[in-house]
């Protein structure tokens, strides 16, 4: 292993250690305790990060509520979020809530940057539905899965709204976007504000390169999910770990969207806990940063 491979793992596992010990992990009461008392969190950082922009999908804390999973954000310094339908479903919430969703990450000091996976079904009542919702709060981007034959619907409706959308691969097991050269090709003939949401982990299990993917379609890359997989090419089934313990090339993904001066968020989805997802977050977290530092 190289000098600088040491440090990039010791500075991931030092930060990482630091995330997870600041955390009052897993204990609701001492969440709701702190937040009763109105303890101040630390908001060093920013958004910014050696280059990057980070945050987090609140998919990695969908077993919390929202209001637990702003807290776990808040003590690893995260400052925006892409939420999950678990916290704030886009497709069939209310305006005001969605609104509300929203002033509840902003007083926390996180912006709003994007969903979890909204699905557009080819069905203009429920498209407007989302996307409704979507330019009410003014979400930079709408991360979504939409069928081939819906396409053209959204295309109409891209327009109309002036949303940007994001479809997201998901691997071997999705029959339509395995990976996202096939995302890639489906949007071709489309508005250029419908583009990609390249997911790391489903790329490689689709036989693809997330990094070689990142550069190739820059040009329509409005969202990136980094997390870390011990899964095969192939496999239909994903086995999440904490980032750098598993088969994801963490180094290149990181260096393609620094080539390409990727002004998007990186938005990290972790997945390997789902009860008690706190401690792990906040290493795979750290894990980025140590490296993002140890590259500039």
């Amino acid at each position: 292993m190289s000098q600088t491979k040491l440090f990039t793992r010791r500075e991931a596992l030092k930060t990482a250690a630091v995330g997870a010990f600041a955390l009052p992990l897993l204990n609701t009461s001492v969440w709701s305790a702190e937040k009763a008392a109105g303890a101040a969190q630390p908001q060093t950082g920013g958004d910014w990060e050696n280059g990057l922009r980070l945050g987090v999908a609140t998919y990695s804390t969908r077993t919390m509520s929202l209001d637990d999973s702003i807290a776990v954000l808040k003590a690893i310094r995260i400052k925006t979020a892409n939420i999950f339908k678990a916290h704030l479903n886009f497709e069939t919430a209310s305006v005001d809530e969605c609104k509300a969703a929203k002033a509840k990450l902003q007083a926390a000091g996180i912006a709003l940057n994007g969903t979890g996976v909204t699905n557009l079904p080819n069905d203009e009542a429920k498209i407007r539905k989302a996307f409704d919702n979507a330019k009410a709060v003014n979400l930079p981007v709408l991360v979504c899965k939409a069928p081939l034959e819906a396409l053209p619907l959204v295309n109409k409706l891209v327009k109309e709204y002036d949303l940007k959308l994001a479809i997201h691969n998901h691997g071997p097991e999705d029959a339509i976007y395995p990976s996202p050269l096939d995302v890639w090709k489906a949007v071709q003939s489309y508005d250029a504000r419908i583009g990609l949401c390249i997911d790391v982990s489903h790329t490689l299990r689709a036989g693809a390169s997330a990094p070689e993917a990142i550069k190739a379609y820059a040009a329509r890359l409005y969202d990136v999910h980094l997390k870390d997989t011990q899964a095969n090419v192939g496999a239909k089934v994903d086995i999440p770990i904490e980032q750098g313990a598993g088969k994801i090339d963490t180094r290149g993904v990181l260096a393609a969207l620094l080539a390409i001066k990727y002004s998007g968020v990186l938005t990290y989805e972790y997945e390997k806990e789902v009860a008690n997802p706190a401690i792990g977050l906040a290493e795979s977290m750290g894990y980025v940063r140590g490296m993002l530092k140890a590259m500039a």
